[in-house]
C-alpha cells in the first residue's frame, strides 16, 4: 500500500471511532484527510471497502511484528508465543478495534460483520496453529476449541480487571491464562471430549478464506516488481530465494515466513517500499490459505 493510502486508513479508523461507522461520512473522510473525492473512490469503491482495507493493514502490521519475535526463535518456545499474544492485544488497544467491532456489530451490516467474523477467525487460525508449535502436533484435533477458550478466558477477565480497576500486568495474564489452558487440553484429549468437531472447523476455514490470494496472482506480483524496479544485489539475492521456495512442490512456510520481513526491511527509504509491501502482504495471505 502506499503512504498515502495507509494515511487516509489511518484517518478513517480515527473517525469511525469517535463518530461511528454509520455517522462518518465519505465525505468528512475526504475533507479530514484533505483529498479530492475522485483519489477516495480510486482508493475505494466503499466506506465497506475502506474498512476490509483498515482490518487488512492491522492484519499486516500484527503479522510482521510477530514474525520479527519468532526469526530465529525455537517454534515451541512458549515465551515467544507470549509475546506474540502481549503484540495482538497491544495493537488492537492501539487501534481501538474493541469500539469499532461493536459499532460494527450492533449495525445493521451485514457485509461489515462478515469483515469482523473473518478477522476474528484469522486470529483464531494463528493462535491455533501456534499453540500446536509450542504443545505439539498431537493437539490439533482440539486446537480451534482451545483457542476459542483461551480468548474468552482472556476478553472477560481484561473487562473485570478494568471494571474493578484491579492491577496487573498485561503479560502476566496472558501467561497465566495460558498455563490454564495448557491443563485443559489433556483433559479434553484424555476424555475425546470436544464441541468443535473438524467438519465444522473445516467449515470455517473454508468460508473465511473464499477470497484468499492465489500461487499466480502471487507470481504475478513477483515478475511486476521485477520488471518496474531494479533490485541492488542484497535485494536480487533474497527475492530469488523467496520465488524458489515458492515454486517447490511442498513450500517450506516456515522459511518463506522468516524472510519475508529482512526482505521488507531492504526497501524502507526507497521509492519501491510499498510496493514490496503489498507482494511481501500476499505472500503471506497465499501461505495462509494453503
Amino acid at each position: 500500500m502506499n503512504e498515502r493510502k495507509r494515511k487516509v486508513t489511518d484517518i478513517a479508523l480515527k473517525l469511525f471511532i469517535e463518530k461511528g461507522f454509520q455517522q462518518t461520512s465519505i465525505q468528512e473522510i475526504i475533507d479530514k484527510a484533505n483529498i479530492s473525492k475522485g483519489t477516495f473512490y480510486n482508493y475505494f469503491s466503499s466506506k465497506n471497502d475502506c474498512i476490509a482495507e483498515i482490518l487488512e493493514n492491522i492484519r499486516y502490521d500484527a503479522t510482521q511484528q510477530r514474525v520479527a519475535i519468532q526469526i530465529g526463535k525455537d517454534p515451541q518456545d512458549r515465551e515467544v508465543l507470549i509475546e506474540q499474544i502481549t503484540i495482538i492485544m497491544k495493537l488492537n488497544e492501539e487501534k481501538n478495534l474493541r469500539t469499532l467491532f461493536e459499532n460494527i456489530l450492533s449495525s445493521d451490516q451485514a457485509e461489515l460483520k462478515k469483515l469482523v467474523v473473518q478477522h476474528r477467525v484469522i486470529e483464531m487460525e494463528w493462535l491455533a496453529n501456534r499453540l500446536i508449535d509450542v504443545i505439539g502436533e498431537d493437539i490439533r484435533e482440539y486446537a480451534t476449541e482451545a483457542t476459542i477458550l483461551y480468548f474468552g478466558m482472556l476478553q472477560y477477565m481484561l473487562f473485570t480487571l478494568n471494571l474493578t480497576n484491579s492491577q496487573y500486568t498485561l503479560h502476566e495474564l496472558i501467561e497465566t491464562i495460558l498455563s490454564y489452558v495448557e491443563v485443559l487440553i489433556p483433559e479434553m484429549q484424555k476424555n475425546d471430549r470436544g464441541f468443535l468437531h473438524n467438519d465444522a472447523i473445516d467449515l470455517l476455514h473454508r468460508n473465511v478464506h473464499k477470497k484468499m490470494v492465489t500461487k499466480a496472482e502471487v507470481m504475478e506480483m513477483a515478475e511486476q516488481l521485477q520488471t518496474q524496479y531494479y533490485f541492488n544485489e542484497e535485494q536480487q539475492d533474497l527475492f530469488d530465494v523467496i520465488l524458489s521456495e515458492l515454486e517447490r512442490d511442498r513450500i517450506r512456510k516456515i522459511v518463506v515466513k522468516k524472510l519475508l520481513n529482512p526482505f521488507l526491511q531492504l526497501f524502507e527509504g526507497t521509492t519501491m517500499v510499498s510496493q514490496v509491501q503489498l507482494f511481501t502482504n500476499a505472500v503471506w495471505n497465499y501461505l495462509k490459505a494453503i
